[in-house]
């Protein structure tokens, strides 16, 4: 069920086939929408509406039509901009004009003012067929004077009264005499809903959910239970869960819209965050974890022997660490840092706790390529110390394999590095304490929840190179307890980023030759491992050849992609870690985990492909040494150079310019990661931050963290304040909300207290 999920009734919870209208067919469009119930129905709501309280009488048309304010929109407005009126008349006629296929129906509509023609140039057959001479309609949308005669085109129509009623009604009241709360296309403001192709051709265009809503809200009205504490809506002023479905989709006025909304949003975010709050709390009360003696000659030993003063922020966060380490209940903390701020060598220091203890650290990684880095740099970094590092990753010779097999089973093996092959059947720890999973927002729920499930209750530490910004944090973190290294170590100059179009390509060429001459090296990325026809981006396989063969011939490149073999991959960045190579051709693999101090420039070609957080990380693979490095961002020149008669398929839409401008002169303006983050935020929307629906980012429906943080604030905190004073939700006023907590997060195990 959806975060704004209601205690099950027996109308809401019936199939939506319940209603009158919607079969089998129409049953299978709405599902591939989530809407499956009558409860999801109510809860699919508008995404704006069309203001039509302007009611105006059949004679005032004339004026209205010549009025510049009510002119008909360019062909290219946003429907947003309509201006239309209402008018209530009686048909009076109907006439078919021209031959069949091109055929028009003109429908005269009249009250006591005056006629307007209805005009249908499609779909004439069902509209003759759809009203009879007599009945009473209620007309929306924009008037026009045609030859002087007054027209609406294709407009919106409710029936008021049939031919009968009307009639029986006195001349001088019908025409104002009209229920609008029983009209669903004209009239007040009517709501537009998220549709596509395949609803409306079965009926479920806006005007069909307007109809299905409103059979859905008489069906259900008065069997909506509230679940949300009585003490919560008073404190908070909100309305009932009823008079907000009512005021959501059958508004009564523009102001009728924001109390409404507001409660459905609240509810989005407080059912999100108690269920947060209750993971939380769970976690807190469960006192199976591993008691860590935190006091570890082996940590000691290798902070003494740092060629490097671990700063401020580090110093804090081993701190944090240690003290859950030493708690009776297991750790679950993020670790955000940016690109450089030290994260690897605070895992190690606590990885090293663990094993002063007798317990084995597991490291996991997204991609072979950070293993094999995280495995250089620990194995590095502990040099002649006592502590077996070993690596496992997919792609390892058999007889190796079940050597480093036995290591981890046997416990001689203290901290074990790899990839998803971590998690396979056949490997067995002999005693796992302690587990890092880095830049964990690459996995999913039940991989993480695999690696846990190799020990027994371990402590669990998440990493993330991407910042993180405060709302998003909130939303998909709020049940970890967080640690920030926010300040970079000491020596780290502040790169300089350059943005440069295609004719600065042989400035940018001899920029980079002049830093090798001076024994430093470069990287070049590229989107694509190789050409593709369907779009025109450069690629890594064929630059590399242009870079070694056409522009520097005297220099060494290599080239690094995730398609080649592990065993390459790690001859190539041993090379380059080596300086045997100058210059480093690759894609986005390189992305995060590659640490060479003496790469000083990072090219990144056709940069506007990029999104912010992946360009923010590709910079921070130089200014990890002593010297000034640089980021120079390559752009095409697809702007003003073409217009839109001669832009190809492949080049970017005007918005796409736009948001690609946007984040190039983000990088530009900043380094500070977080800050980077949260205009990647704005730009990309939260669903997308990550590029993975695995991250468990919730999909709200109606709230959105961006424009809404207050409110995610004031729900969080209530949220939280009610966990802590009913933690398994047993007093009875919270019946219902119990219920709706089982039914949404039964799959959950956090909330299996609360059941």
């Amino acid at each position: 069920m959806p975060p704004n999920a209601q205690p099950s009734s027996d109308v809401l919870t019936q199939p939506i086939q319940f209603l009158k209208g919607i079969g089998p067919k129409r049953a299978v469009a709405l599902e591939k929408y989530g809407i499956r119930t009558v409860h999801d129905l109510l809860f699919h709501v508008p995404r704006r509406y069309l203001d039509r309280t302007d009611v105006v009488k059949i004679g005032e048309l004339r004026k209205i039509a010549s009025s510049s304010a009510y002119a008909p929109p360019m062909a290219e407005a946003s429907a947003d901009t309509r201006r239309d009126v209402t008018v209530v008349g009686d048909v009076r006629s109907f006439r078919l004009i021209g031959a069949k296929g091109k055929a028009r129906l003109i429908m005269v509509l009249g009250d006591q003012t005056g006629t307007v023609q209805c005009v249908w140039f499609g779909g004439v057959q069902y509209w003759r067929s759809a009203f009879r001479i007599g009945e009473l309609l209620a007309v929306s949308g924009q008037p026009t004077l045609y030859g002087g005669v007054l027209q609406f085109v294709h407009p919106d129509i409710d029936k008021i009264r049939d031919a009968e009623t009307a009639t029986e009604t006195d001349d001088d009241e019908k025409y104002d005499d009209v229920d609008w709360s029983k009209t669903y296309n004209t009239g007040g403001l009517v709501p537009l809903y998220p549709s596509g192709q395949d609803l409306a051709r079965v009926g479920f265009d806006s005007a069909g959910f307007r109809r299905a809503i409103h059979r859905a809200l008489e069906a259900s009205r008065g069997r909506i239970q509230d679940f949300l504490p009585m003490e919560i809506l008073t404190t908070r002023s909100l309305r009932s869960l009823a008079e907000a479905l009512e005021g959501v989709h059958m508004p009564r006025s523009t102001a009728d819209l924001p109390p409404s909304l507001h409660r459905l949003k609240y509810q989005e975010f407080f059912l999100f965050q108690l269920k947060l709050a209750l993971t939380r709390r769970e976690r807190r009360s469960d006192h199976s974890g591993i008691v860590f003696a935190t006091r570890s000659p082996l940590a000691r030993q290798l902070v003494d022997a740092l060629p490097f003063e671990l700063t401020r922020a580090q110093v804090r966060v081993i701190r944090e660490i240690s003290a859950d380490m030493a708690a009776d209940h297991p750790m679950n903390r993020l670790l955000q840092g940016d690109v450089g701020s030290g994260k690897t060598i605070v895992a190690l220091l606590a990885m090293l706790i663990a094993a002063d203890n007798g317990y084995q650290s597991a490291f996991l990684a997204p991609t072979e390529v950070l293993a094999e880095q995280h495995y250089a740099t620990l194995t590095s970094l502990l040099g002649t110390m006592p502590v077996i590092v070993r690596l496992l990753v997919g792609a390892q010779r058999s007889v190796l394999r079940r050597e480093i097999l036995e290591d981890i089973r046997e416990g001689r093996a203290s901290i074990v590095v790899g990839t998803h092959a971590l998690l396979e059947k056949d490997v067995a720890f002999h005693r796992l304490g302690f587990v890092v999973i880095d830049e964990q927002h690459r996995f999913g729920v039940l991989q993480r929840a695999a690696i846990r499930g190799k020990g027994t209750n371990p402590d669990v530490l998440v990493m993330t190179a991407t910042p993180i910004p405060r709302t998003l944090s909130l939303t998909l973190y709020g049940d970890l307890d967080v640690s920030v290294i926010n300040e970079m170590p000491k020596d780290r100059q502040r790169i300089q980023t350059l943005l440069r179009d295609d004719d600065a390509r042989k400035e940018v060429y001899e920029f980079v030759r002049e830093q090798v001459r001076k024994g430093r090296q470069a990287y070049f990325v590229y989107p694509l491992i190789e050409d593709s026809e369907s779009v025109e981006l450069k690629a890594a396989t064929t630059f590399m050849r242009h870079l070694q063969g056409d522009v520097f011939p005297e220099l060494r490149v290599g080239l690094l992609h995730g398609r080649m073999p592990s065993a390459e991959k790690e001859s190539v960045m041993a090379a380059f870690k080596s300086k045997a190579c100058d210059i480093l051709v690759a894609t986005t693999v390189i992305e995060v985990g590659i640490d060479v101090p003496n790469a000083t420039v990072m090219v990144v070609e056709d940069a506007e492909r990029f999104g912010l957080s992946q360009l923010h990380q590709l910079r921070g693979r130089v200014g990890r040494g002593a010297e000034q490095s640089y980021c120079i961002l390559l752009t095409k020149r697809w702007i003003a150079q073409r217009s839109r008669r001669t832009r190809r398929a492949a080049d970017p839409s005007e918005e796409e310019h736009r948001l690609a401008e946007r984040r190039l002169a983000s990088m530009v303006a900043t380094t500070d990661g977080f800050q980077i983050a949260e205009m990647d935020l704005r730009l990309r929307g939260p669903g997308d931050y990550f590029g993975t629906r695995q991250s468990g980012i919730p999909e709200f429906k109606v709230a959105n963290i961006l424009a809404d943080t207050e409110l995610l604030d004031l729900a969080r905190n209530d949220a939280f304040a009610l966990a802590e004073r009913d933690p398994l939700l047993e007093d009875s006023r919270h019946a219902a909300l119990r219920k709706i907590l089982r039914e949404q997060f039964s799959s959950e195990s956090s909330l299996a207290s609360a059941g």
